[in-house]
């Protein structure tokens, strides 16, 4: 298994920049899909990102394409979602998992992080 721990949340204004890490330990990083996920107070859990083992194939939510970019480091062992644009509606906890394959679905993620709090004002 994959142990993920997410950082970088915080408050920003509208329009402004959070870059989000989520730091693995474990022996086999570089084999999962890694998915980013958020939700909001009231809400179902939502997909936001994911990449593939490589890193050569991304997947977005239509409502963060062009503005939330995921990246990842396996030499780091560490994923990234970088927030750009920033609305108030990306007020979430933010969630990286885990998992063999990529995609927007939640029962496809074996492992989770803890999340952290992005809050977006006006």
């Amino acid at each position: 298994q994959v142990q993920l721990v997410e950082s970088g949340g915080g408050l920003v204004q509208a329009g402004g920049s959070l870059r989000l890490a989520c730091a693995a330990s474990g022996r086999t990083f570089s084999s999962y899909a890694m998915g980013w996920f958020r939700q909001a107070p009231g809400k179902e859990r939502e997909f936001v990102a994911a990449i593939s083992w490589g890193g050569g194939s991304t997947y977005y939510a239509d409502s963060v394409k062009g503005r939330f970019t995921i990246s990842r480091n396996n030499a780091k062992q560490t994923v990234y979602l970088q927030l750009n644009s920033l609305k108030p509606e990306d007020t979430a906890v933010y969630y990286c998992a885990a998992g063999p394959n990529p995609g927007r679905h939640e029962f496809l993620y074996e492992n989770w992080g803890q999340g952290t709090q992005v809050t977006v004002s006006s």
